[in-house]
């Protein structure tokens, strides 16, 4: 090996040699991936301006014996690199490096015990045990083994006992392959939170410091209390940086006092963004927050946004603390014009909404648990509506657009909505804007009119659910369910207004059609809403090369006409395929996706026109759902 690495070098010692590829050979429990992870040989970028990489004789030896160390940390004290190969080019400007490997049985964990964890409580005993991450069966991972007595650590810490210590043993199990690993606690002595100091405060009183505090003095000492009130200081946005720590506790007081530490952050910020997408078109909007307008962390803000879907102005108040740090209340007014393909809606007024943000409380082992929110809104906003030139000039439509309380002949209806609804979340996933694992359900009820008062009377819910699940270190499969149902409550002649009924099609759901092109038709073959709807949507997510991924989706969907309609032609399930690419940007992923119907939908027409397309394609920032 030695003697092939010097003339790989030796070939063209001046220039140096690009490595052209890099590749292993025999790795099964392990990616390429995370091997090439912690190497310092790497390819060259395959694009000619990308980062070109030269091969060092050193570094390659350094980057073999990181391997077998890799695997061995990794439970496989057995790992060996067997051979490697080193492919010139007939030039000899560049090498193709393959390297093979045998991994060897691994040692694997055959019982994990645990001594002197006593002072936690049973279900926490319990769970501890489900949810470290080394568990009986896998390999001996160190990392892993260390990140368990971590975490049994942090929990004795959260349970009063912020002195506690945790000793590792490791015995032969009943195999020669096979350990048993013993977590050895010492809790120490218990304590409780003493005085609370404040340095470093020029921003706001001590009082609204204090109250995003989740502990006072006296309390059981809990770390993750410290961490929870951390993260609460920070989400006011007023403190660049923030801190909480025990005070003196080298000599092991029995009363803990805490330091909070903060510095200024700017109050007044103003965001400006520009953008582009298939749907929108160019866009542009900007955005101007005070986080401190009266000096208690209440926030005013001015939103201002212009694109081919929508434009206007948002002014928006929100007090952060009501009752308790977990409450909020919000208080927002709206002119705003939404341009749609059935319909345009402007839209004026204002809306209140309280909030109750919903601790994830019970430690680092229970304290796992989803974040959970509950919205409580009322509205109260003039909508003035008008229907598509299209829809207008459909005589088949006539009857329906005169019942739906519509103007014959502008298509125009205006009036007050006054309504109540309710919104509850569930969320565990790891980044809301391109999560890997978790999920996410959502619950809206609606409702209008009656003794609210307005001009509309309904009622609605909706509810979607998004589940993603890694597979092994690299792909990732994401789903999303999604429906709903609304109807006009009062007297049997009302209707629901035609801007709250339902569509499919676009960027976000059927993207083999174009945005609301999925709905109950006119005898014309117009998209006119429905008010039920169903749809679906899978995606197998996995990475190409470097910050570029692909996507394999699947769609389905149906809206379902008003039963009192005149309109029933019903399009049915709809389903479309299609690949798509993802670029990770520092705002998100650069999306592009390409859908194909696996059936039409006879007699369809947009903008007028017969629509015989089969495809869409649709461009964005950010992923599907």
């Amino acid at each position: 090996m030695t003697l092939l690495l010097a003339g790989v070098v030796a070939c063209k010692d001046d220039a140096g040699i690009k490595v052209k590829s890099f590749r292993f050979k025999g790795n099964q429990a392990v990616t390429s991936a995370q091997l090439k992870s912690v190497l310092a040989t790497a390819a060259s970028s395959k694009l000619p301006w990308g980062t070109r990489r030269y091969f060092s004789r050193e570094q390659f030896e350094a980057d073999l014996k990181r391997l077998v160390a890799f695997y061995t940390d990794r439970g496989y004290p057995e790992a060996r690199i067997t051979s490697f190969d080193a492919q010139l080019s007939s030039d000899q400007t560049s090498v193709d490096l393959t390297v093979n490997i045998s991994e060897g049985e691994p040692v694997v964990v055959e019982r994990m015990a645990f001594e002197g964890f006593e002072a936690l409580p049973e279900n926490h005993r319990q769970a501890l045990d489900r949810t470290l991450p080394l568990r009986v069966g896998q390999p001996l991972d160190r990392a892993l083994l260390h990140a368990s007595r971590e975490a049994a650590l942090d929990e004795l810490r959260d349970h009063g006992h912020p002195y506690a210590s945790v000793r590792l043993a490791e015995d032969p199990g009943t195999g020669e392959r096979q350990r048993v690993i013993t977590l050895r606690a010492d809790p120490g002595p218990i304590a409780h939170h003493g005085e609370i100091e404040i340095s470093g405060n020029t921003a706001v009183s001590e009082r609204v410091i204090r109250r995003q505090l989740t502990y006072k003095p006296a309390d059981l000492f809990r770390q993750s209390q410290l961490q929870e009130s951390q993260r609460n200081l920070y989400r006011l946005e007023l403190f660049q940086f923030a801190n909480i720590e025990p005070v003196g506790v080298e000599a092991k007081p029995e009363i803990v006092p805490t330091r909070i530490t903060v510095t200024k952050s700017k109050h007044r910020k103003i965001t400006f963004g520009v953008g582009y997408g298939t749907e929108e078109k160019a866009r542009a909007q900007i955005d101007w927050r005070h986080v401190n307008a009266f000096g208690g962390a209440q926030t005013v803000g001015v939103f201002a946004r212009y694109s081919g879907l929508d434009r206007g102005v948002r002014l928006s108040y929100r007090e952060p603390y009501v009752f308790s740090p977990h409450w909020s209340l919000g208080v927002n007014g709206q002119a705003w014009h939404a341009e749609e393909p059935a319909f345009t809606l402007d839209t004026t007024g204002g809306r209140v909404t309280l909030t109750r943000e919903f601790a994830r409380g019970g430690g680092p082992v229970l304290g796992r648990r989803p974040k959970m929110a509950l919205a409580f809104t009322y509205a109260n906003e003039h909508d003035d509506s008008r229907i598509s030139p299209e829809a207008l000039a459909d005589l088949t439509f006539r009857d329906e657009l005169i019942s739906l309380g519509l103007d014959p002949r502008t298509g125009r209806h205006s009036g007050q909505r006054s309504a109540l609804s309710i919104d509850a979340s569930r969320n565990t996933t790891d980044n809301l804007l391109d999560a890997k694992r978790g999920y996410l359900a959502t619950v809206h009820l609606e409702q209008a009119g009656g003794f609210l008062g307005g001009t509309y009377s309904y009622r609605e819910a909706t509810g979607e659910g998004r589940i993603y699940q890694k597979l092994g270190n690299i792909a990732v499969v994401a789903v999303q369910v999604r429906g709903g149902t609304i109807e006009a409550s009062g007297s049997p002649d009302e209707r629901v207004p035609f801007f709250k009924r339902y569509f499919l099609g676009g960027a976000t759901n059927l993207r083999g059609w174009g945005r609301f092109e999925v709905a109950p038709l006119t005898d014309e073959g117009l998209p006119i809403g429905g008010t039920k709807f169903s749809n679906f949507s899978a995606e197998f997510r996995a990475p190409i090369w470097g910050q570029l991924s692909g996507v394999a989706f699947l769609d389905g969907g149906i809206v379902w006409a008003d039963r009192s309609s005149e309109v029933r032609n019903d399009t049915g399930w709809r389903y479309n395929v299609g690949p798509g690419l993802r670029y990770q940007t520092p705002i998100g992923p650069i999306r592009v996706d390409f859908g194909y119907q696996l059936k039409q939908i006879p007699g369809l027409v947009v903008n007028g026109q017969p629509e015989p397309r089969r495809y869409r394609f649709h461009f964005s920032i950010g992923q599907a759902f």
